[in-house]
């Protein structure tokens, strides 16, 4: 099968092979040897705010100071 690249390199899988992959919206791109190699990936929601949350290094703590000081701002503002 035949997929073409657009101008701004974009490409569009054929629907021919999109059933064998099922529903995915994201893939992992890598080259070997000149051939691009696509594998799907599903991204789940929670796995990206525990990736966050371990990028910025937040601590419990943190996290407790953080709904301390929400609620304290919410009340201030119903006054």
């Amino acid at each position: 099968m035949l997929a073409k690249m657009t101008s701004k390199n974009q490409l569009t899988l054929p629907k021919a092979i999109t059933p064998a992959v099922g529903p995915v919206e994201y893939f992992d791109v890598q080259t070997k040897d000149g051939v691009i190699i696509l594998t799907p990936v599903r991204i789940q929601r929670a796995d990206a705010v525990r990736a966050k949350l371990a990028e910025l290094d937040l601590q419990e703590q943190d996290i407790e100071n953080a709904v301390a000081w929400a609620r304290r701002a919410r009340r201030t503002t119903r006054k």
